[in-house]
């Protein structure tokens, strides 16, 4: 690889054939909202829904205020997104019964983890399903932590200190018969008991997230498509510890049981899709490539955001000289990452997806107050920036298009009526 090649994964940006304009707002909260008035107006317009897109590079801190400013302003919002699964309650609860099963013996904290995650009995293993008990309440939990000792000990003599200490819930004695009556870890009884683990929370812990959510139920979606992942997790789980035993790359252990449920967890396949002629689209930046949309919004193009800055832990002049190849670093190869190549190639593809008008949105301040400076990928491309009265007025009660965008919109309603008809669609 020659230095040209090397720093060519820096290459200035082609034009894009649509026209961009950009918005920039004070806050996180404000570029959401601007980006949802966006929607809205052209909505308003008479733009279709089909014919608008939203494109973040990392959903995780924009899903919420584009939620909320969707719903403000009568948007239903759809996020194409994957699930961290790792980060849910019920891959945790399955974590957590593996460790508590991990070992000869378990603290205080390790036994109690499960409760604390809503374990509760499955109604098709004996559970009254019009039961109220399951799950165990909060302050149970932490009643019982009060009272019970820190020092580990094996399952059995957990349940001769509970049934000889006062106050603590019978059901915990309940939980504890459970975990030991557990078998050993064999693939056919880590499905079956963290298959029982899942559908107690699918009865009794998904209708808790649901009683504690907002209107909007957002917990409670994202908490049952966990229950439906963590069910194909261990599905998989069955199959893939049969191979590992088999290959004697893992032993019969719970604790290696919960390391490849990890291992299983974090390649996140699966993504939130929904067929919704009326709702509007919101992408991950590495999901828009094969897209052809005529108004895409793209938000969130800060130097802090979009691109990522790296993470590398080498110094940025070791990671300077490869890029250049000087001397005995030209046998090295450069990481795309470090000229923010990835996220250089999505706002490229998120440019060239739009047919008519990309709207690119920023916040200029965190939350702190500290600046935040624009995208160096916006450097590449001319854009015509919204001032801020006119932004003002797009996000108040007028709702007015700015200018600029008024002209694209103004422009194809004009071709719209131009064309012959039986041409429209």
């Amino acid at each position: 690889m020659t230095g040209s090649d090397r720093l060519a994964l820096a290459a200035p940006i082609d034009a894009p054939d649509a026209p961009v304009i950009e918005i920039a707002s004070p806050t996180r909260r404000d570029e959401a909202r601007g980006a949802m008035a966006v929607a809205a107006a052209l909505r308003e317009a008479g733009v279709p829904v089909r014919d608008l897109a939203v494109a973040v590079r990392d959903l995780d801190p924009y899903e919420e205020p584009l939620f909320r400013a969707a719903l403000q302003y009568g948007i239903a919002p759809v996020f194409w997104t994957q699930l961290r699964v790792t980060r849910t309650r019920p891959y945790a609860l399955v974590e957590s019964v593996c460790e508590a099963l991990a070992g000869e013996a378990a603290d205080r904290e390790t036994l109690l983890r499960p409760l604390e995650l809503r374990w509760s009995p499955a109604t098709s293993h004996g559970a009254d399903p019009q039961s109220t008990e399951w799950p165990i309440e909060p302050g149970a939990v932490h009643r019982a932590r009060e009272a019970l000792p820190a020092a580990s000990r094996s399952v059995p003599e957990w349940i001769e200190v509970i049934e000889s200490t006062d106050g603590v819930d019978d059901r915990f004695r309940r939980f504890l018969e459970w975990l030991d009556a557990a078998p050993a870890p064999e693939p056919a009884s880590v499905a079956a008991l963290l298959g029982e683990t899942v559908e107690g929370y699918a009865d009794r812990g998904l209708p808790e997230t649901k009683a504690a959510d907002s209107p909007a139920l957002l917990d409670t979606e994202t908490d049952a498509r966990a229950v439906v992942r963590v069910r194909t997790l261990v599905r998989q789980l069955r199959h893939k510890f049969a191979d590992r035993l088999e290959e004697g790359t893992l032993e019969r252990s719970w604790s290696d049981v919960a390391d490849l449920a990890g291992v299983i967890a974090t390649q996140r396949p699966g993504r939130r899709e929904h067929s919704n002629a009326r709702a509007l689209d919101v992408f991950e930046a590495n999901d828009v490539w094969t897209l052809e949309v005529p108004y895409v919004i793209a938000v969130g193009l800060t130097a802090e955001e979009w691109p990522n800055p790296s993470q590398s832990v080498l110094p940025p002049e070791f990671q300077e000289a490869v890029l250049r190849g000087e001397g005995s670093s030209e046998a090295l190869a450069p990481q795309p990452a470090w000229v923010g190549g990835r996220d250089r190639d999505q706002f490229v593809d998120t440019l060239r997806v739009a047919e008519r008008c990309v709207v690119v949105t920023r916040h200029t301040r965190t939350p702190a107050g500290d600046d935040v400076a624009r995208s160096p990928l916006l450097d590449h491309i001319e854009t015509r920036r919204i001032s801020e009265s006119s932004r003002r007025r797009l996000v108040g009660t007028e709702r007015e298009l700015p200018p600029a965008l008024r002209e694209i919109v103004g422009g194809e309603s004009a071709e719209r009526d131009e064309r012959p008809e039986g041409d429209d669609d």
